[in-house]
């Protein structure tokens, strides 16, 4: 398999913009927390209708990257959302065409599973009233991710990974019905998934790609950034080590720099794409 390392002249060298519009753009982002650099010199870009996958090891900087494009984290450098950065969006109106599915969702309540699909709508909603366009988006939010059974189950009977796809509905409810661009943001939305489910997930955030959605996620597993991500940010010590599509990014070097482990990276038998095999 003919690949070639992205080795940039500098750090976080971004590709080229892709022909549509950039729903998200950054420059130069770095943060610092007690006087600790978490981030050095991020630039990269997503675009209507893409999947960008960031991958690293534990403590590379995935979920702070993650905070500052939503904005819970604020760095020195440039965060443009929609072509505007951040603090010119209203809050109401960014969250119709936002949605972000956090790592851990913490919910104490014995809501039933339509009720917390349903919170996906509030930004929607005036004086929080439910309509019935809204209990009709949330059942079909849960037939996505195969939970329609599910509507009126007591949410913290649920199993972890249950759960997690019930915060997926709600984000796809939240951003359903808008028109215009839309952006969701996933933090390891498979960690607590088993193997079926984890692809269920980016088979549906394919499915949103082909909607005009545009998609990042933060993942650890190496193949199914491989397998379903239109770009891949391999992120080590706060810096963009590679930047490109799978076939360039995930190569043997790049894994071992990265991750500090030996691997094969061989043509997939079945996909277009390629797969990572231990090496030792």
């Amino acid at each position: 398999m003919n690949q070639v390392s992205y080795k940039p002249e500098a750090p976080g060298i971004p590709l080229p913009h892709a022909s549509e519009p950039s729903l998200i753009e950054v420059n130069g982002l770095s943060f610092s927390i007690a006087g600790k650099t978490l981030l050095e010199q991020i630039e990269l870009d997503l675009a209507q209708g893409e999947l960008l996958v960031v991958v690293g090891c534990n403590g590379a900087g995935k979920s702070t990257l993650l905070k500052n494009i939503t904005g819970e984290l604020s760095g020195r450098g440039d965060v443009q959302v929609f072509g505007e950065s951040l603090d010119a969006h209203r809050p109401r109106e960014l969250a119709r065409r936002r949605a972000v599915l956090a790592q851990h969702t913490h919910l104490s309540f014995g809501y039933e599973v339509e009720e917390v699909v349903l919170l996906g709508r509030i930004p929607h909603q005036r004086r929080q009233v439910e309509s019935d366009e809204d209990r009709e988006i949330a059942r079909e939010s849960l037939r996505r991710v195969g939970l329609e059974s599910y509507a009126s189950r007591n949410y913290l009977t649920l199993s972890g990974g249950e759960q997690q796809r019930v915060h997926l509905a709600r984000v796809l409810a939240q951003l359903a019905g808008t028109k215009g661009d839309r952006l969701l943001l996933l933090d390891e939305p498979t960690s607590s998934l088993d193997l079926a489910y984890q692809h269920q997930v980016l088979r549906l955030s394919r499915e949103l790609c082909a909607e005009g959605v545009g998609v990042l996620a933060v993942l650890h597993d190496l193949n199914l950034a491989s397998q379903y991500a239109d770009k891949v940010a391999v992120l080590a010590g706060g810096r963009i080590l590679a930047y490109g599509t799978p076939f360039s990014v995930l190569t043997p070097e790049t894994v071992r720099t990265a991750f500090g482990h030996e691997v094969m990276v061989v043509n997939h038998p079945c996909l277009n794409c390629p797969l990572i095999v231990s090496a030792t």
